[in-house]
Formats: structure tokens, sequence, C-alpha cells
């Protein structure tokens, strides 16, 4: 431990270097592809503001198991199916997948596309099932 003082005092642009990317990559990775929501948040804004919710999971675990009300488009077929979503531009969109590592570059690529309300469901469907929120079998 003495040794990483030492470190750090005897190399202060490296260090200050190293800590300013570092937050830059976690506040790119917050933003990217929206704000993250909670399963006790989607379920507000679903009953506010009409949301869709967005499943990017496969179609077989989409079939296991889903949010209520949810749109499967795979994250493999988005960006060939995205026309089928120009009906909901005008809503916000949560995106979901089965543990939150798709929902972001989904955001993402919806955003590029003119979405303007997109967020990203925290956790993904996993989550969502811990919460002991309930799900729809296909």
């Amino acid at each position: 431990m003495e040794q990483l003082f030492t470190f750090i005092t005897n190399h202060p642009f490296l260090v200050g270097t190293f800590v300013i990317l570092l937050a830059l990559f976690i506040r790119n990775e917050m933003v990217r592809g929206g704000t993250t929501l909670s399963a006790q948040e989607l379920v507000s804004l679903v009953n506010s503001e009409d949301a869709l919710v967005l499943d990017v999971r496969d179609k077989k675990d989409f079939d296991e198991g889903h949010i209520v009300d949810a749109v499967n488009i795979p994250y493999t077929s988005l960006e060939s199916r995205i026309d089928e979503l120009n009906k909901y531009k005008e809503k916000p969109i949560v995106v979901a997948c089965k543990m939150g590592q798709h929902s972001g570059s989904a955001g993402t690529l919806l955003k590029k596309n003119g979405f303007a309300k997109v967020s990203r469901l925290r956790g993904g469907v996993a989550e969502w099932r811990g919460a002991n929120m309930p799900v729809v079998k296909a």
C-alpha cells in the first residue's frame, strides 16, 4: 500500500490522466443509450406515459417470460427491423435485454434513428424477475 502512495506522488500527471479517463468512461457508459430505470420506475413510466417496453432478447427467451405488453425485436435484427417502431417515435421507449448487456447499444441505435425518449431497464429482465415483478409467458 505504501508503494501505491509513493507511485501516486511520483507520477501525478499519469494518475490524474487515469482518473480523468476513468470518469469520462463512466459518464459515457451512463448516458449511452439513455437513462437507466429501475423496475419500479419502469412501472411508473408505463402507467403515467404509456411507455413501450422493447425486449431485445431472442424469441426463445422472450417466450419463456417477458414484461407485460413488451414488443420483441431481437438485438441481432433490430437494425433491419427498426421501421416497425416508427409509430412509437413520440412515446417513451424502455429497452430491456437479458441482463443489461445489449440495452445500451440498442438505445444508441434508437437514438440515432430519431427516437428521442429512450431509456433502458437497469439489470434487464433478470433484475425485473429478481424484484418479483410479473412476467407473461407466450
